[in-house]
């Protein structure tokens, strides 16, 4: 069997991920499985670069995983999953990851090169609780804050819908409260 021709046949000779048709050839996804058409995919040369070499990824590129992400075929949608994982403070990405449903044998394959851990000195913002926050999350205020530069108190109970992160302070988010955009602190919010 020659791989690359069954997967131009399985790929319409098309990228699998980004549908492009220049300067395609066959990737085998890491750690391979069987080693035979299942662990491979058929990709452009753009996208093959990107994966390797993640100072080189394009976040725009990759708004193809959109349509990608829900391949019937395994190789594909654990790619597009790391692609996601990796991009996700981009904030468009996690809401992708949010849909996104994998196997539980197959979200363990495309955990399995690190790809989506927590690196040893990334800033992890926790709520009051402990719980992770994220980029698009929600947040309620657990005491009522005044506001520095406002006569405004942000009350105790309001709900602050797709917070930002602050890529410096683990301790400082920011979102909108009536309107204005202001910095909290993590440990005066819960996640919902």
């Amino acid at each position: 069997m020659n791989i690359e021709r069954e997967l131009g046949k399985r790929s319409n000779h098309q990228c699998e991920l980004c549908t492009s048709t220049e300067k395609l050839s066959v990737f085998e996804v890491q750690p391979p499985k069987s080693g035979g058409l299942e662990d491979n995919l058929f990709i452009c040369e753009t996208c093959s670069d990107q994966i390797e070499n993640p100072d080189n990824t394009d976040p725009n590129h990759w708004r193809c995983l959109n349509d990608s992400m829900w391949s019937e075929h395994t190789p594909v949608k654990v790619i597009a999953w790391r692609m996601l994982s990796r991009l996700k403070n981009e904030g468009w990405p996690q809401d992708l990851l949010d849909m996104f449903y994998l196997e539980d044998d197959v979200l363990d394959w495309a955990k399995a090169t690190g790809e989506g851990a927590p690196s040893e000195n990334q800033i992890i913002h926790r709520d009051s609780n402990g719980a992770v926050i994220e980029a698009g999350d929600s947040v309620v205020l657990i005491k009522d804050l005044p506001v520095k530069g406002s006569s405004m108190v942000a009350k105790r109970g309001t709900a602050v819908r797709r917070v930002s992160l602050d890529h410096e302070n683990a301790e400082y988010i920011e979102g909108k409260v009536d309107g204005q955009q202001i910095v909290i602190l993590t440990k005066f919010v819960k996640k919902i």
